[in-house]
Order: C-alpha cells, then structure tokens, then sequence
C-alpha cells in the first residue's frame, strides 16, 4: 500500500511537473509569438519614410559638418592642397597685371544678362507679407520654397501690357550687389570685380547698370526710367574720372540690351534719350560683349514653344508626368510656362536673320558634315594661343551631315531626310476651334487651352520650322504673347536702314536692322567661348493627351546612333558655349560690322576673342578658370586679363587682334548678306 501509494505520489509529481513543464512552454511559446509578433511589428513600422528621414538627415550633418570644416580650417590650407594636387596655381590676372604696372585707367560699367541680376519685392498681395526688400529673384530663392505659388504670382507680369500686374512692384537690385552672385557660392560679376579692384577699380569707377530683365528694353525706361540713369551715370563717370571715356561690358542678354540703349541714347525725345549722334563717341572707349547672343539663340524657341531645354528635357524623359501633374500643389510646367511667357525680354532672343543667317530645309552656314564641329571631341585641359586663319584640330572623324537649318523637326526621320520627301501640310490654314473640354477644368491658363487638337495636330503635320517659319509658328501657338513682343522687337533684315521706319525702337536690339553710332574710334569686341556642345536645332513629337497639357515635347529617345553625332537626346548642337551658338555670338564682328558696311558706316574696330572651353582639371578648382561656358566664362583667366588691359588702355590690336580656335569665318563667308 505504501508502495501504491509513493507511486502515486510520484506519478501526481510527474504530471504536476509535466503540467509545470507544458505549461512553462506555453509560456515560453507565448513570449516567442509575442516578441516575433512585436518584432513584425517593429519591422513593419519601418517605412520609406522613415529612410528619407534619414536620408535627409545625413545630407544635412554632413553639410553641417562640411560648413563647419570650411569656417574652421585656415584658408591657407584648401590651397595648400591644391597646390599638392595640380602644382603652383597661377597668379590671378588683376595680381599678375598690378605687377606689371597697370593702374586704374578708364570707368568700366557692367550689364547683365536675362535672370542673372537680382529683383525684389517693393509691393505684394497678402501672401507676400514680410517679404518689403527682400529678394524675390537670386540670393537664397527661399521664398520659391516656402511659398511657391506666390513667388510665381509675383514674378510674374501683366499679360495684357507686359508690365506689373495690379498690386504688385517688383524692383531690381542696386549696385554691384545686383549681380556679383546669381545665388550664395555661384558668382556671376564677383570675379571680374575683385580683379579689377587688384588694380585700384572702386565704386566709384565700377558700375552695375541693372534693370529688370523681364521687361522689354523700351519698359524698362518707360516704367523705371533706366535708360536714363544708364546715361547720366556714365556721363557722371566720365565728368568725374578726367574725361575718360567708359569700358562697357555686357554680358549675355545685356549685349542687346545695350545696343538698344546706344540708339535710345542718339534717337531725340520723347522716345529716345536726345543724346545726339556723337554721345557714343564722346563717351565709350569700348564695348566688350561676352556671350553676346546678337542673332539670337535656338534656345529660345523651345523655351517658349515647351518651357524646356536639353537639361529639362532629359528631367522631364526621366520622370516622366511629374512635372506636368500637381504635385504638392504645383503644376511646374505650366506654372513656368505662365509665368515666363509674361516675361517680353524673352522674345529678343529668338533668331533673326531668317533663313539667310540660319539657314533652310537643306542647308545652314555650319554645314555639319565632314570638317565641321564634332559633339564628340574632347577637349583640352590648356588653352593654346592660335590667331585668325588657323583651323582648330578639333574636327575629327567622318560626321552625317546635319541639317542645323531645320530648327524644329516633328520626328527623327523628318530631321534627317532630304525636304523633297517630306510631305508637308500648312497649320496656317487651320482653325483653331473651341477651347479644349480638359481647358475649363484647368485652374492654370496657359495659350494651348486655346487651342483645338485639330490645330495641335497641323503644327505636328508641318513638320519642319526653319528660322524663317518659326515666327509663324510662335504667332500661332502664342497669339497673346507674340502680340506684345511684335510691338518691342523685330527679326528680319533691313533693305534700306535710311528708311524712316526703322527709328522705331522695336528694331535696336536687332543689329541687322540698325547702324552701328558715328564712333570711328571706339572698338567692339565679340568675347564668347568655344568647344562645347551647344543647341541649334530640335526633334520634337506630340505628348500623350492628358488635363491642362503642353502638347509639344521634346523626343529624348532620338539619337544620332553614334558617339560622334551631334544629335543626343532630340538635340542638334553644334559648336559655341553652350547656350549662344558661335555663328550668332560671332557673326556680327567677323562679318556684318567688318570694316565700314551700311550696318558699320563709321568704320568701327571690330574683334573676335574666342575662348577654347577646358573643364577644371579636378573639384577643387571649382568652376575652372579656363571655362568657356556661357556663365562660368565670368570667371575665365584670359577674358579677365584681356577686359582689365582694355580698361587699363589697351586696344585690340595690343591684345593681338582676333584670336580665334572655330570656323566663324568660314561660316560667315557662307552667309549671303548683303553689306
């Protein structure tokens, strides 16, 4: 019994313990489902948020800490470490030419370009609050991202007169500040100012003439009276500096802006600043225009035809709808388009000349066959010196002959083919019809609303637009704007500048329809850079039908099929800065104004110093110093050293002459002008 009953003790223990035991792993099991279980959890709150948190907050530690590095280590020592990597760096041309002896000589005034002086607000609707005096265009472009549909409302002008919109003032910035810097690090003037100062150049010997580069060029005297106080300023600085004449350096946009100011300053009042025909003469030693784009630049066309350019193309083809669609709140494409179709200064930029300069259906003055630029050269990390009559060894390989003349194609094929097999149909003829139905859902306006798919097809079905046609084109697709800017600007070529006509002010920023001022003994200087891939042409095709749409794009997928084509992402280029082609940045000082012609009648001193492109050999030199793209080129050791001997007193020929790498004078010679 004793025995029964120990066995029942132990048989009660071990169940009790086997209990103990299940129930011990019950529990264990339980924990294990509920860590994996928080696990999961754990696991699954991780999103993609969370890692462009971090992302973002690794971006901004380490620029943090970069900004820290910069702002503690001696400035002696990023240039200690430079000097380990490339060797000695040269003297900068305002150290190397004090050295020489050069001393402050002749006032030097400075005009920008299109968006690189800065605006300000001075008036605003309530969305503007607290922005008096504050930048609306350059410095930060805080404002852009804090509130970019305001920022756009007030950069924008009136639709119907081009000029501010009610309840707003935009100003531009005064002083060298205006453009010294396009944005914080990106400098614009700021080198060529600090190297004029090497040499004993102060305010009072340097003067930023900035306006606002939205208006017209006749606006801006009309609403700010700025062409006015470009001349008494330099009148002030001649009276001031012992009668020495001034050093005019525009740049970009400012070099037509200037050329309108030279026949406003002669032509009498009420429309022109009553100077008289020897004001230029009395006052401009020179004029040294650097990336002058005088005939206009194809860039132009597809910025008001599509808002793009080969950069925003390849963005818009690698995102493909999100630019166009509203994405937090914005829809890019056509709030750019809006805003900048109010922007008239815009419209002196698009080719002039027609088909004489640009060429037609089967030819323009680059050729692009075999001896031509090739888009695939490399280029030099050194500029060489090589003078007019030389040919640059940059022309390598065989090259399919391109057709430059064709600014616009609709299609790869079209762009290619000989024009007698291509079947055209005229959109000249074609109603536009009704306004799209998508139109009245659109809260942003924009002139293709206008227009009926019937009309957007016959722009496509034309299929070729010469520099001849596009002025058609734009009339047709941009009615509203091309209105404004046929009472501003003008495109053709003149017959007979005697002709009473052409003192209007519509036509001086067009240098084939003007003469040059009664100046024989002032010099121009044409100062650009060569080498890089720059756009001339384009390959367009119709994009798919959605809501408040841009039909036109630009077809990314056609390519020449070869590393040397010059066709890349729907682009011809051909030689020039990268914005101005050479043929319009040169023609003007190799050819139109050569010499004494009906556009040069005093015999002005022309001169062309081009600037071979050389990247910066490693990122510590920043932005190059041998650059020759349209913008960098500010900060260009050789174009620097060439304006301070200018403005030292120097002319052309102590420069050397022309100094030349491209074929603008082969491409020149091929233009029928009469002169």
């Amino acid at each position: 019994m004793s025995f029964l009953r120990r066995r029942k003790v132990t048989t009660d223990s071990s169940k009790s313990s086997n209990s103990e035991s299940t129930s011990g792993k019950a529990d264990d099991k339980r924990k294990q489902n509920k860590s994996s279980k928080r696990q999961s959890y754990t696991s699954k709150r991780w999103s993609c948020w969370d890692s462009c948190c971090w992302f973002i907050g690794f971006i901004c530690s380490m620029w943090w800490f970069l900004l820290f590095l910069y702002n503690a280590v001696p400035a002696s020592i990023p240039q200690y470490v430079t000097e380990a990597i490339t060797g000695p760096l040269p003297d900068p041309p305002g150290v190397k030419l004090k050295k020489e002896g050069l001393t402050v000589n002749h006032p030097v005034v400075f005009v920008p370009g299109i968006v690189t002086g800065g605006l300000e607000l001075w008036e605003g609707h309530h969305c503007a609050e607290g922005l008096f005096r504050k930048r609306l265009w350059g410095g930060s472009f805080g404002e852009l991202y804090k509130r970019p549909l305001c920022w756009a409302e007030h950069m924008s002008l009136d639709n119907e007169t081009g000029l501010d919109p009610p309840g707003i003032r935009v100003r531009p910035v005064s002083g060298l500040v205006a453009a010294d810097y396009f944005a914080a690090g990106y400098f614009v003037w700021a080198v060529l100012i600090a190297n004029l100062a090497q040499i004993g150049y102060e305010e009072k010997t340097m003067y930023m003439a900035s306006y606002d580069w939205r208006l017209s060029f006749q606006n801006t005297e009309v609403r700010d009276q700025t062409l006015s106080r470009i001349k008494s300023n330099i009148e002030l600085m001649v009276a001031t500096n012992g009668g020495k004449k001034v050093v005019v350096i525009p740049h970009s946009m400012g070099v037509l802006y200037f050329l309108h100011f030279m026949k406003w300053v002669e032509a009498p009042t009420p429309m022109g600043g009553g100077g008289g025909s020897d004001w230029c003469a009395k006052h401009i030693k020179a004029i040294m225009n650097i990336g002058g784009p005088f005939l206009g630049v194809p860039k132009s066309v597809s910025g008001l035809f599509s808002i793009e350019a080969r950069d925003i193309a390849v963005a818009r083809a690698f995102a493909p709808g999100f630019l166009e669609k509203d994405v937090l709140g914005l829809q890019t494409f056509q709030h750019l388009m809006r805003m900048t179709r109010t922007w008239d200064s815009t419209m002196s930029m698009i080719p002039k000349g027609g088909d004489t300069i640009w060429g037609g259906l089967d030819w323009s003055p680059e050729g692009g066959g075999p001896g031509d630029f090739n888009c695939s050269a490399k280029k030099l990390k050194n500029n060489s010196t090589r003078n007019t009559g030389q040919n640059s060894n940059r022309n390598l390989g065989d090259m399919k002959s391109v057709n430059y003349g064709r600014i616009i194609s609709f299609g790869k094929d079209v762009a290619e083919v000989h024009s007698s097999r291509i079947e055209r149909v005229d959109f000249k003829d074609v109603v536009k019809g009704a306004k799209l139905a998508a139109s009245s859902i659109c809260d942003i306006w924009i002139e293709y609303n206008e227009m009926h798919n019937d009309a957007i097809k016959a722009v496509a079905d034309y299929k070729i637009y010469t520099a001849g046609s596009i002025l058609d084109l734009l009339h047709f697709v941009a009615p509203k704007l091309m209105a404004r800017g046929g009472a501003h600007f003008s495109y053709g070529i003149a017959d007979n500048l005697d002709d009473p006509k052409y003192g209007h002010y519509k036509y001086w920023s067009n240098p084939l329809e003007t003469k040059l001022p009664n100046a024989p003994d002032m010099e121009i200087y044409s100062m650009y850079g060569v080498g890089i891939p720059t756009e001339r042409a384009y390959v367009y095709k119709l994009t798919a039908q959605h809501d408040c749409y841009i039909p036109f794009q630009i077809d990314t997928y056609a390519d020449g099929g070869s590393e040397d084509s010059c066709l890349k992402g729907g682009v011809f280029s051909a030689d020039g800065d990268e914005t101005v082609p050479v043929l319009s940045a040169g023609f003007m000082c190799a050819k139109g104004w050569r010499g004494k012609t009906r556009f040069n009648p005093s015999g002005i001193r022309t001169y062309i110093r081009e600037y071979n492109h050389a990247p910066p050999a490693n990122l510590l030199e920043g932005r190059g110093t041998q650059s020759g793209a349209h913008v960098d080129i500010m900060g260009n050791f050789a174009l620097i050293e060439d304006i301070i001997r200018v403005a030292a007193g120097a002319n052309g020929d102590d420069l050397g002459g022309d100094h030349v790498y491209s074929d603008i004078f082969k491409w020149s010679e091929r233009i029928n002008l009469k002169l």
